[in-house]
This record gives C-alpha cells, sequence and structure tokens, in this order.
C-alpha cells in the first residue's frame, strides 16, 4: 500500500520510520518532509497552508492511507475533504479538532462535561481582563485561544504580568489572530504527563505515557517552546493510574465529542498535569506529540498501520498495541536563539557517527539537504532518540550520540527526565 505522511518535523520523521516498518507498505511519500526524512520516504512539495495544494497531490499520488501529522491541516479540514473523496485519512474532522484549535472550545466541552481541568475565564476584549483576573490569585497561566505552534502560553508571575500578557495577545501583536481571544486558567502544580490514546470514534486504545519537556533551559527555565525532549517508561504510571486516565479522561471525551455531533476518530494527546487533587486536562492536542512521538514509537512493537486503519473503520480496541518493556528518551538539538529567532543554514556534522551508537535513532526536525550534507531549516533540529532497557542507559545513549553532533549555535537540555527517578 501507498501512505502519504503530511508534515515537516521530528514527528513525521518517527511516524514515516515507523510505518515503513509495516510488511504491508510499498512506498511512503512526504509532504513536504525534511532533509533525514527523503532517506526514507519520498519527500513531495506541498503547501499544508493550502486545501486546494494537500487535495492536488493526493489526486496525484492517489494514497492508500493518509496520516495527518500538524495541527493546521486538521484545523483547514483536510480529513472532511479528504474523506469526502474517498481517501482513507487517519485523524480528526475539522469539527473534532476543535479540541485543539480553539482552547476555549475546549475548556467549555471539559466543564460540559465535568472532565477535571483548573479554573478559568474566557476574555474576548482587555476590558474584560479586570473582573476576569479578580478571580484568581498568580500565577495566572495566559493562553491565546488559537494555534500558536506551542508558544501561546505565558505563565505570569502577578496579576500585572498576566494583564500586559493578555492585552499583548488580543491586541494582535503578540500572536496575531490566535490571540483574538485568551484563556486564563489557575497554575497547577504537579508534574505533567503526556498520555495519548487512539479512538474510532467509540472506543479507546491507549498509548504508552511520557513526558515532555517545554521550556528551553534546565531546570525548567526560560520561555515555552514547542518541546525540548521526551521519554517513556514502563513506570512512568501503572496499569492503575493508566486505567483511570482511561475511564475518566479519555472515554468521556470521545463519548462527549460523538453526543455533540463531532465524532473523534484519530489520536487524542491529553496533556495533564498530576496534581494533589488528581490528574487535571491542561490542553488536548488532535495529533501525535512533537517530541514524545518520537520515544513512544521507539516502544512499539506492533504495527502501527493496522491500528490506523483500525481507527478509520471503527474497530478500535484495547488490545491494539504491543509495547517493549524498555525506556526511551528523546533530546531535541535546537538552533541557536530558539524559540525566538535563530538562524538557518548552518552545516551539521557528526550524524554518521551518532547513528552508530547502540540504540540511537536521529529523527530529522528542522533539517534540509544539499551537496551531500545536512543543514539546519528550523528552530528544533534533531530529536537525537535512544531506547534501552533502563532510562539511565537510555538517557546516556542520547546524550552520548548528542556530543558527537555539531552545528553552530546547537543547544539542548541536560535535564531530560531528571525528575524520573523521584516518582
Amino acid at each position: 500500500m501507498k501512505i502519504l505522511v503530511i508534515g515537516s518535523g521530528g514527528r513525521e520523521h518517527a511516524l514515516v520510520w515507523k510505518l515503513r516498518q509495516s510488511p504491508r507498505v510499498t512506498k511512503i511519500y512526504c509532504a513536504p518532509g525534511n532533509g533525514g526524512i527523503a532517506g526514507e520516504a519520498e519527500c513531495i512539495a506541498v503547501d499544508v497552508k493550502s486545501l486546494d495544494s494537500m487535495v492536488a497531490l493526493a489526486n496525484r499520488i492517489q494514497p492508500d492511507l493518509t496520516v495527518v501529522g500538524p495541527e493546521l491541516p486538521l484545523m483547514l479540514g483536510v480529513v472532511d475533504e479528504f474523506t469526502r473523496r474517498g481517501w482513507r485519512t487517519f485523524g480528526p474532522s475539522q469539527a473534532a479538532a476543535q479540541l485543539e484549535t480553539s482552547k476555549s472550545f475546549a475548556k467549555e466541552f471539559l466543564q460540559r462535561h465535568r472532565i477535571p481541568t483548573a479554573h478559568y475565564a474566557i476574555c474576548d476584549s482587555p476590558e474584560q481582563l479586570p473582573d476576569a483576573l479578580a478571580h484568581f490569585h498568580a500565577p495566572i497561566v495566559v493562553k491565546a485561544d488559537g494555534l500558536a505552534a506551542g508558544k501561546g502560553v505565558v505563565i505570569a508571575k502577578s496579576k500585572d504580568e498576566a494583564s500586559h500578557a493578555a492585552a499583548e495577545m488580543l491586541s494582535g501583536r503578540m500572536l496575531g489572530e490566535a490571540g483574538a481571544r485568551v484563556v486564563l486558567e489557575e497554575f497547577l502544580q504537579g508534574d505533567e504527563l503526556s498520555f495519548l490514546v487512539v479512538s474510532d470514534g467509540e472506543r479507546v486504545a491507549p498509548l504508552v505515557a511520557a513526558q515532555d519537556h517545554k521550556r528551553v533551559g534546565d531546570g525548567d527555565t526560560g520561555p515555552n517552546t514547542g518541546g525540548m525532549g521526551a521519554y517513556t517508561t514502563p513506570s512512568i504510571i501503572d496499569e492503575k493510574m493508566r486505567d483511570w486516565l482511561v475511564t475518566h479522561i479519555a472515554r468521556p471525551v470521545v463519548a462527549g465529542m460523538k453526543a455533540e455531533g463531532a465524532e473523534y476518530k484519530g489520536v487524542l494527546y491529553c496533556g495533564l498535569m498530576m496534581t494533589a487533587r488528581g490528574p487535571m486536562v491542561l490542553e488536548f492536542n488532535c495529533r501525535f506529540g512533537d517530541p514524545e512521538t518520537q520515544p513512544i514509537l521507539m516502544r512499539l512493537e506492533s504495527d502501527l498501520v493496522e491500528a490506523m486503519e483500525a481507527s478509520i473503520d471503527g474497530r478500535t480496541s484495547d488490545g491494539d498495541f504491543k509495547w517493549s518493556n524498555d525506556s526511551a528518551v528523546c533530546v531535541v538539538m535546537a538552533s541557536g536563539g530558539y524559540p525566538e529567532s535563530y538562524e538557518a543554514g548552518k552545516k551539521i556534522s557528526g550524524l554518521d557517527v551518532a547513528a552508530n551508537v547502540n540504540g540511537v535513532k536521529v529523527f530529522h526536525a528542522g533539517t534540509s539537504q544539499h551537496d551531500n550534507a545536512f543543514y539546519t531549516s528550523g528552530g528544533r533540529v534533531l530529536g537525537v532518540t535512544a531506547r534501552a532497557s533502563g532510562l539511565q542507559m537510555a538517557l546516556d545513549r542520547a546524550y552520548e550520540a548528542c556530543s558527537m553532533i555539531g552545528f553552530e549555535g546547537a543547544h539542548y537540555r541536560k535535564d531530560i527526565a531528571a525528575r524520573a527517578p523521584k516518582k
């Protein structure tokens, strides 16, 4: 079968790598892909901001299965359009993807269906801020309502700072249209957890849980990013907690969406805070997370194509996935200056040597290839991912590989999974 993967980041490289392992796959296209993906799939130009461009591409190659990586095509309704034309597509509809594309929709949905989440307020104008802020104690989380590529969240240490951040978002200066409405939230204390399930609109099958590291600097310092690394271990949550999350969060979300006429198919990513009051939903993504997908798929031992087809056909079951008992870690190597402005076009060295470290796979996130060399082309450049029988060994392997790779301005966190042993 022919598979089309839409997207160009580290998540898409991991998806291509895993999908290729299915004996049923004869050809993989990735649109637009990147320098590293080109070694494992045929990269093909497409404008992911244009529905017409994606339809024209699929019309040309006639894929048997399309897998949507990033959020923007989901917001544009690519799944609806492809499905209408008879192309089997893994992912949620435009209406179902509102769980990610509108923070205010998600918060109101959670409240309607009594799914645990932080106290919140929604503001459409600066004039509403003083009244809304009166209900909060600092620190306060300020979120842009729309898509902001992981950068639309500010944790304000005071009400003044929250008011300023919210006003900047609402003015359009900070994030454009994404900030036309803002959500204020109480700040939750605890450990973050990424809990992903695959759904067929009714049933859900959980993936192994992971933990992401959003802040750019060691010790969770500096601004938020799209994610600087992630890890997954068999003990990150126990079976009892996994079942609780399925019963009290994942299934009620899928049932609630169906009841509201927006059946949810595809991957549902629940970003959770494990608080003293119990697990609470921070946000949803309606697709695989990046960088969590890289270590999660390193542990997957069953056929990803089968699981995706089961989701499309309405036959997802709890036993869809088989997992290794190993641990896996992804360390993101980023461009100098990221997540603010950075320069691209820096030559990358050491990839060949790093690839030889036992248990390591280097996923490309923002690279281009020309003249037999790789160059940086994005903020997050590489996801150096390792699998091993224990977490410490996986970390050692990932960091050994990182130390072999170089490009001007490269930086990465040295404390991925530092909190894990204390659980």
